[in-house]
């Protein structure tokens, strides 16, 4: 898989969960979905994601 596949994929996992456990846990989870969702937001502009530059360094091919 690519970079870009794996960051969906990555992306939609951590908002699954946060939902999850700001469901059962604790509200303050959603701001973990906040989080993920904002990042998605300004790396649609700059194009530039921390978890992109994780999953190369880890040997993801691009």
């Amino acid at each position: 898989m690519t970079v870009d596949r794996w960051l969906r994929l990555v992306a939609g996992l951590f908002i699954m969960l946060s939902v999850v456990l700001g469901m059962t846990v604790s509200p303050y989870f959603y701001w973990f979905t906040a989080f993920v969702g904002l990042n998605l937001f300004q790396s649609a502009f700059t194009n530039w994601c921390p978890m992109m530059t994780i999953l190369r360094k880890l040997g993801v091919r691009g």
